[in-house]
């Protein structure tokens, strides 16, 4: 496994930009056979956080190795991976354009649609809903943990800052007008009415919140609007709320749904029966 911290200089967003990716290929046991370009999750973080909290709080490394998978982790500096048209910090066309042809000329990563995955928690599970739906060209597959769907808190900001932090001068400068939010392909429910009206392929989606987490009503509204527009996906509640305790393990059961390069678990080789 090798973990590759990397720096390169985005157009989209003008100026250099990090990523962290955990590339698998040196494990004890390789999956066999001939070498073929690997499947991809680009992992997107929550608010606050930096594309190396995967890293320090859970077991990235080892869901990329079981999977022989590559994940990407960049950094969202807490914009929720949306176009900013005021200052042309075009978020989105970075997540999901210039980061995957980047990644894909320096590491050996498959091309296929079927085979790219986008996901996240939080801030990154909205992040991974919208522009897996916007991209959906590119990514086959969307894993939404925890999404942080912001109509009502938009819709109840202040300029006190909320639980945790956020203005509405602070929602206003990611998402511009918040009187057009709800309308705006920014609200994942409307991109989705859209591209389901336009005939686009959806990726297949995986949505997961626990049932006490401050977020589990926008999660189950978004629910609702997906099976009114007739997109099929996956929608699970569980014991839990907004933390790590929950995020990783739904992380591991939502790529379980997808069609990955598991390696069969090996025998101890130190074990000695008898």
């Amino acid at each position: 496994m090798a973990v590759i911290q990397c720096t390169f200089t985005s157009m989209s967003l003008h100026r250099p930009v990090n990523f962290t990716a955990f590339i698998p290929g040196d494990s004890m046991f390789p999956v066999p056979g001939p070498m073929k370009p690997l499947k991809t999750l680009y992992l997107l973080h929550g608010y606050t956080g930096g594309s190396m909290d995967w890293f320090k709080k859970g077991d990235i490394g080892d869901i990329a190795e079981k999977n022989n998978l590559a994940i990407i982790m960049p950094e969202g500096e807490n914009h929720f991976y949306v176009n900013d048209m005021g200052r042309l910090d075009m978020y989105s066309e970075f997540i999901g354009k210039e980061l995957v042809e980047f990644t894909r000329k320096v590491f050996p990563l498959s091309d296929k649609r079927e085979d790219t995955i986008i996901g996240g928690i939080s801030m990154g599970g909205f992040g991974s809903l919208i522009n897996g739906m916007r991209h959906h060209e590119t990514f086959g597959h969307i894993v939404a943990i925890s999404p942080a769907l912001v109509k009502y808190d938009i819709a109840n900001s202040t300029d006190d800052p909320n639980p945790v932090g956020a203005t509405r001068g602070f929602f206003a400068s990611v998402f511009g007008d918040l009187d057009k939010y709800p309308e705006s392909e920014n609200n994942p429910a409307v991109l989705a009415a859209r591209l389901k009206a336009e005939g686009a392929k959806f990726p297949s989606i995986y949505l997961a919140c626990g049932r006490n987490d401050m977020l589990v009503m926008p999660a189950r509204e978004l629910h609702a609007d997906l099976l009114k527009l007739g997109i099929a996906h996956t929608y699970v509640e569980g014991p839990g709320t907004h933390e790590d305790i929950f995020f990783f393990p739904h992380l591991r059961h939502g790529l379980s749904y997808l069609d990955l390069d598991r390696i069969p678990e090996m025998p101890n080789p130190f074990w000695i029966d008898g």
